[in-house]
């Protein structure tokens, strides 16, 4: 029994009470490492609190490294505290490495995936959704014309018409301010993610990422030796308290984040929550590195971390293979110039130059208007899909997680589901792939939420299959405790 001194009439959130409570008697040794605590229902009753409320705070405390999951087994103390101790580092190379285990199995399972597997908890838009009749039109032109992109290397820092594009565009429409020598071109998002790591990170540094958040970002951190520490993402971007105090306590050198249309909650930042997380960056003296590789399906005007910083702190990234192809593999970083330099001498020395076909390609398709007639017609789709599947959601009882009107996923839930991994495994064996939430957690750990993807969950066979898995799971009455 640990009751809880609880103020239900002040203005800290139950969760936040019930985790500094327990941080405090672990920090002051009153819950020694291994020891278990209370069960979610137990500790919910001895404080009069509800159960969900018991789910956040102890998974708060996992991402904070305090406490441990174990499957069908309960919540215990870490062995391994936020500051580690000497000798600890082996047994968190064998975590890290089940960890990447479970994620590059889910990458595999999802770039392999037969025609017998529906991709409901996808990552990208269906082949069909995309204008893939004009992309070969210019790639024939493309192809037909004399030049050097057939067979020559491209530029150190890329093609740089694009470049020079890019640059242009950047102020109009996201007010981010840029000249052409502060572009560099990659290979895609994930080459870029990675540079900025590689360049500004060393092993055993620790890094703030958002919680839930990218799954393959964590799985390339975890991999250079990276500490991860996970920061909740709330409907209007990070938890800013939360996020002040992880700051202090670790001293994080990079803190890497999607301030539109996050991956998997399709939230965006506030203009508020945007001025508060550069003042805490200045504050505590990191760097923020901002994907923004849903930009495009985002139209309207929102704040950009880089348009209010302009360049000297964050590190703004994009790709364009969420709406233009995702075998083309082009994508930039923006940065301050003398970052910008270093990124690419750590590219050449690792890939020498991209692709210069492929940047060719995706600067005549951005430039010749074909590309904005398209993405209007997709984003009106895209709406339409999202509305449909977001109302029969609310009518067959599945919790969906507010992140506005746009975006290409739902962050949702089935009430009666505590952990969604046994019902994404159930599932799978059923042909039908759903995304878990502890994918998308920095350590894996439990949680009820799954990601949809809308362009493939508005098909009402794919909903009519997601509501009688849900029912076959549910008439297992599995309690929360027993799939933890």
């Amino acid at each position: 029994m640990i009751p809880i001194q609880l103020d239900r009439e002040g203005p800290s959130p139950l969760t936040d009470q019930i985790v500094e409570a327990l941080r405090e008697r672990i920090d002051r040794g009153v819950l020694r490492p291994g020891a278990k605590l209370p069960s979610i229902r137990a500790l919910a009753a001895d404080n009069d609190i509800s159960r969900f409320t018991v789910v956040e705070a102890y998974d708060r405390l996992v991402a904070m490294g305090y406490l441990q999951s174990r499957r069908g087994a309960g919540f215990f103390i870490s062995k391994n505290m936020p500051r580690s101790a000497p000798g600890q580092g082996k047994r968190e190379e064998e975590a890290d490495s089940h960890h990447n285990e479970e994620v590059v199995w889910l990458i595999r399972r999802l770039l392999e995936a037969g025609k017998g597997l529906t991709l409901a908890g996808g990552p990208w838009l269906p082949a069909d959704w995309l204008d893939e009749a004009n992309l070969r039109r210019v790639m024939r032109g493309l192809a037909n014309n004399e030049g050097d992109h057939l067979i020559e290397y491209g530029e150190p820092l890329g093609y740089r018409p694009l470049r020079q594009h890019i640059a242009e565009t950047l102020l109009p429409e996201i007010d981010i301010r840029a000249e052409e020598n502060q572009v560099l071109l990659t290979c895609g998002a994930s080459q870029a993610l990675d540079l900025v790591s590689r360049c500004l990170l060393k092993p055993g540094d620790s890094v703030l990422v958002d919680d839930p958040g990218y799954y393959n970002l964590f799985g390339n951190l975890r991999q250079q030796g990276l500490r991860l520490i996970g920061v909740p993402r709330q409907e209007d971007g990070p938890d800013i308290e939360a996020l002040d105090r992880l700051a202090a306590q670790y001293r994080p050198r990079l803190y890497f984040t999607q301030s539109v249309l996050q991956n998997p909650t399709s939230t965006t930042f506030t203009p508020a929550k945007a001025f508060r997380l550069l003042q805490l960056a200045e504050r505590h003296d990191f760097r923020v590195v901002e994907d923004d590789i849903f930009s495009d399906l985002y139209p309207e005007p929102a704040p950009r971390l880089a348009a209010l910083d302009r360049l000297e702190r964050v590190i703004y990234l994009r790709s364009f293979s969420k709406t233009l192809s995702g075998s083309l593999r082009v994508g930039f970083i923006a940065c301050e110039r003398g970052l910008a330099e270093q990124l690419t001498d750590s590219k050449m020395v690792t890939c020498i130059t991209t692709s210069l076909f492929a940047e060719k390609l995706v600067y005549r398709l951005l430039t010749e208007g074909y590309y904005r007639k398209f993405l209007a017609r997709l984003l009106d789709r895209l709406a339409e899909a999202r509305q449909r599947v977001s109302t029969t959601f609310e009518q067959t009882g599945i919790e969906t997680y507010h992140g506005g009107d746009r975006g290409l996923f739902l962050w949702a839930r089935f009430p009666e589901v505590a952990d969604s991994l046994p019902l994404a495994e159930a599932a799978q064996k059923e042909g039908l792939m759903l995304a878990p939430g502890a994918v998308f957690r920095p350590n894996l750990q439990a949680s009820p939420w799954m990601r949809f993807n809308v362009a493939v969950c508005e098909d009402p066979k794919v909903l009519e299959r997601l509501q009688r898995q849900s029912a076959a799971f549910r008439d297992r009455k599995l309690e929360p405790e027993a799939v933890r």
